[in-house]
């Protein structure tokens, strides 16, 4: 989970405000100082926590509720919005211009995940119809170039690397004419300290050499209240036009990077939220904070989808599913698609409602496990099976137990599985008219803070 410490306390104070009979002035002041404990113990800077904990006071002293919905559903609006305008209230993704090659320099301390970050970014726009190359700029490092070859064979992206060169700008003026073959190219630089003159002097001449479109700064989220200092320096010498956060699933302290963004006004462009080269997730202060509160992100659930499943094959399975015709092959593509997904407890959280639930790591990891088995199950189900399992008797599922290596109790577990998703199914078949994506988001969106809450 994302900052899972700030999260759970987060989630913790709004739920003080469902349990309170009413709002007063105690309910609010009592809200506002278990919000800047769960700040601060994130690191985030003390002057933010301040101004927004007194935007968060003033407005939940002074507004009235609107007539469509109460005064403690309305205390937690405020807080919502007011989490997301100090995130920077809009997406800023990267808006990639016709012009080619487009150039991101991507720039940072030491250690803080550039090199894997450029590959992310490269897996990233590739998937969405891009023709990227790395560039690998890195002459400071040991083993640098080869990380960067490494990571360009993992994902099948052409990289550009000079392993004998010690010169950065003479590698680019090596590869610049094969350079504009290319939409995208990700520029991978060698990690230094912002306060490092002669590093910074490099960074400089690439930065003018090169004119990149944007210049991205790679912060750790482990990296504390350092990143303030280090982020505004970094601005101040080559200008960056936004930052990613790398390390946002293993650490408590992601605050300092946050506030740190909020100093410097460079928007987080994207955010790394596993070790995996598809865990990269353009920011979205506004599914980023409703994911803190446990109110799902519908927006970042349906990118993953979409990701997952290609368009032809989601509209050919849902309207299979609506109209009622649902077996065994339609359960397996859906646990396919899970799959690529990524793992249950980042798909959960991303469920509008089911942050709230805390459901143990342990369970999620059980339902994993069970995964594996039923796909073993289905692969030991004969053809006629798959498509009618209503006709799996008690000596089929003992002949399917004794193929697949599991106990009939396991076979029927996925049998009510598959009667639980089928009913499910009817119960939306009547809506069925109604399946478009942003009529779908609308509606959840719309009750977000009472499904969560």
């Amino acid at each position: 989970m994302v900052l899972e410490g700030l999260s759970n306390s987060l989630k913790e104070t709004l739920k003080k405000i469902t349990r309170a009979i009413f709002v007063d002035e105690t309910l609010i002041n009592e809200l506002v100082k278990d919000i800047q404990k769960a700040l601060l113990r994130s690191d985030v800077n003390v002057k933010l926590v301040l101004d927004l904990t007194n935007k968060i006071k003033k407005r939940a002293t002074e507004e009235k509720a609107p007539s469509s919905i109460n005064q403690k559903e309305h205390l937690v609006k405020i807080v919502f919005e007011e989490l997301v305008n100090f995130l920077g209230s809009e997406q800023k993704g990267i808006n990639i211009s016709e012009k080619k090659p487009f150039q991101i320099l991507l720039v940072g301390l030491f250690g803080s995940g550039k090199s894997t970050s450029a590959g992310k970014l490269a897996k990233y726009y590739s998937k969405r119809g891009y023709k990227v190359g790395i560039l690998g700029l890195d002459i400071h490092r040991p083993a640098a170039m080869d990380q960067i070859e490494q990571i360009g064979n993992q994902i099948n992206i052409s990289t550009f690397i000079d392993k004998k060169e010690k010169n950065a700008l003479n590698i680019y003026k090596r590869f610049k004419v094969e350079l504009n073959k290319f939409d995208i190219i990700i520029i991978d630089t060698a990690g230094r300290d912002a306060l490092s003159d002669d590093l910074i002097q490099e960074i400089n001449d690439i930065n003018k050499e090169i004119k990149p479109d944007e210049r991205i700064l790679v912060i750790s989220a482990d990296i504390g209240q350092t990143a303030e200092e280090q982020a505004t320096k970094f601005h101040e010498t080559c200008n960056i036009t936004g930052i990613l956060i790398t390390k946002m699933d293993g650490t408590a302290r992601a605050g300092g990077a946050l506030s740190a963004c909020a100093v410097t006004q460079a928007p987080v462009k994207f955010i790394g939220v596993g070790e995996k080269i598809e865990d990269l997730e353009e920011f979205n202060p506004e599914g980023f904070v409703s994911r803190l509160l446990g109110m799902g992100d519908l927006k970042a659930l349906l990118e993953k989808t979409r990701e997952a499943i290609d368009e032809e094959q989601a509209d050919k399975l849902g309207k299979r599913m609506l109209g009622g015709e649902f077996n065994f092959v339609d359960l397996y593509q859906q646990m396919e698609a899970m799959k690529k997904m990524g793992p249950l407890n980042k798909i959960v959280e991303l469920i509008p409602g089911m942050g709230n639930m805390n459901i143990p790591k342990e369970m999620l990891n059980v339902q994993e496990e069970k995964l594996k088995k039923w796909k073993f199950i289905m692969d030991s189900c004969t053809k006629k099976e798959l498509e009618d399992p209503e006709i799996i008797s008690r000596t089929r599922i003992d002949r399917i137990a004794l193929g697949s290596g599991t106990t009939a109790r396991e076979v029927r577990e996925l049998l009510k599985q598959y009667k639980q998703s089928k009913k499910m199914m009817k119960m939306f078949k009547g809506s069925s008219k109604d399946t478009d994506l942003n009529k779908l988001m609308k509606k959840f969106k719309g009750k977000g803070i009472r499904m969560a809450y």
